[in-house]
């Protein structure tokens, strides 16, 4: 029997299948992008893009089989993997109910070459039917944006009018382009774990698409981020992914919060 509020050193697909259906509110999952690369806390290598793909099909079923009908998938890849996700996507959980393709861009330090220097990653954004959970997320406008419509309305000493703004807390709906730091060397975040993920990137995800008490599942949570925020946002989580070091962390991190 598969509990909530518990991580597990298994196979995701194995999990999966335990799992009953329509039990999940949120799925969100930094998957394996196959840059064919041995990580020290991970291989990310499934072989040929053909390969990788067959390796995928059974695990985006198992997923849309648990997802609830008013549930919502996120997941996070690259250039490498995406356009032959989507097209999986498409034809397992429909294309109508394709929601959004989220840019996470991000900068770093590093030398390209003859090319643009890759700087995003891709996540894809899926429900199970139109009923599904959303919740608005905001935005600030741009300074410029913010103080469109001030007026003059108030003499300074020296006889100069002072521009007073209608709002400085003026939000619009949040787009799907996302700028959001990654995690550096500095950064207080940081835990002992290759690709971890910054958290006010789940915390959108998680707080747009899950209500309090909801249940959020993660099958390759790596240094458990998605955990520790549906934890810190009062949601329920289930977790898993194959490296005993990834459950370790995660388990200490979430053992860490008073809540």
């Amino acid at each position: 029997m598969i509990e909530v509020n518990k991580v597990y050193q298994t196979d995701n697909l194995e999990l999966l299948k335990n799992l009953n259906d329509n039990t999940v509110d949120l799925i969100y999952c930094d998957i394996l992008y196959n840059t064919r690369k041995k990580f020290r806390d991970y291989n990310d290598n499934l072989g040929d893009t053909k390969k990788a793909i067959e390796w995928y099909k059974p695990r985006l079923i198992e997923m849309f089989r648990v997802l609830k009908e008013t549930g919502t998938i996120y997941l996070q890849m690259d250039w490498r993997l995406v356009h032959y996700i989507k097209i999986e996507m498409d034809k397992i959980f429909g294309e109508d109910n394709f929601r959004n393709e989220i840019i996470w861009s991000y900068s770093r330090w590093t030398n390209s070459g003859k090319d643009f220097v890759r700087s995003h990653d891709n996540i894809l954004r899926y429900s199970k039917s139109n009923n599904y959970i959303y919740n608005i997320q905001y935005e600030d406008f741009s300074e410029k944006s913010k103080h469109k419509g001030s007026r003059f309305s108030k003499k300074e000493d020296d006889g100069k009018l002072k521009q007073q703004y209608i709002s400085e807390e003026r939000k619009k709906a949040m787009r799907d382009v996302w700028e959001i730091s990654i995690l550096n060397s500095q950064s207080k975040e940081r835990v002992d774990y290759n690709t971890q993920k910054p958290k006010e990137l789940i915390e959108r995800i998680i707080l747009a698409s899950t209500n309090e008490g909801d249940l959020v599942a993660d099958f390759f949570c790596g240094s458990g981020t998605s955990l520790v925020v549906a934890k810190e946002l009062g949601r329920n989580y289930i977790g898993c992914d194959l490296n005993k070091k990834a459950v370790d962390i995660t388990n200490q991190r979430l053992n860490e919060l008073n809540w």
